[in-house]
C-alpha cells in the first residue's frame, strides 16, 4: 500500500497555513481600566448633562469590570460616588441607586469586541407608585485614545441620548 503523505509533504502544507495564521488577529477588547475624566468641549450631554458622570475609575479584568463613578450632588450637594462589579456574560447586579432605589444592571461585549454595553434599569417609588427608568450605554474607545459613553435613557419623561467624552 502506497502512502499518500510523507513526513516532508504533511509539514510543508502546514508551513504555509501557520504562516497564514501567524498574519490573521483575533479582535482584542478595548481596556477601559483607568481613571478617567469628563472633557465637556468634546461631549454632546443635552439639557440632562449635568447628572452625567464627571469621572470614572474602572478596573477591567478579563471576565470582569469594576466601575466607580462620581456624578453631581443633587441641587448642588456633594458629589456622589458609586460602585459596581459587572461580569460579561449577561448576569444581573443588583445594587442601589439614587435615594434608595433599586438598580438592576448588565454588560456585555459586542460580537466583535469593540464595544461594551452596560444596560440599566432602576425602580422607585414615587407618590405611591412605581417608576423605572432604563439606560444602555455604550463604551468605546476613540482613534485618540478618549473614553467614549453614549447613553440612551428612556424614563417616564421620554428618551434622552448624551454622548460623553472622557480623558485619562
Amino acid at each position: 500500500m502506497k502512502k499518500f503523505f510523507s513526513g516532508k509533504t504533511a509539514y510543508s502544507l502546514l508551513i504555509p497555513v501557520a504562516v497564514l495564521l501567524s498574519f490573521t488577529t483575533i479582535a482584542e477588547r478595548p481596556n477601559f481600566s483607568g481613571d478617567w475624566k469628563l472633557d465637556e468641549s468634546k461631549s454632546e450631554l443635552g439639557e440632562f448633562g449635568a447628572r452625567v458622570a464627571r469621572s470614572f475609575k474602572v478596573d477591567q479584568k478579563e471576565n470582569q469590570i469594576t466601575i466607580s463613578r462620581t456624578t453631581p450632588g443633587f441641587n448642588g450637594g456633594d458629589p456622589v460616588t458609586s460602585t459596581v462589579t459587572l461580569t460579561y456574560d449577561g448576569n444581573v447586579t443588583e445594587s442601589e441607586g439614587f435615594g434608595g432605589s433599586k438598580r438592576k444592571t448588565t454588560a456585555s461585549w459586542s460580537g466583535d469586541g469593540s464595544t461594551l454595553t452596560i444596560n440599566n434599569t432602576t425602580s422607585f417609588e414615587r407618590d405611591g407608585q412605581t417608576n423605572e427608568f432604563k439606560s444602555s450605554e455604550t463604551w468605546t474607545l476613540t482613534k485618540d485614545g478618549m473614553l467614549s459613553v453614549v447613553t440612551i435613557s428612556n424614563s417616564p419623561a421620554g428618551e434622552r441620548t448624551t454622548k460623553a467624552i472622557y480623558k485619562k
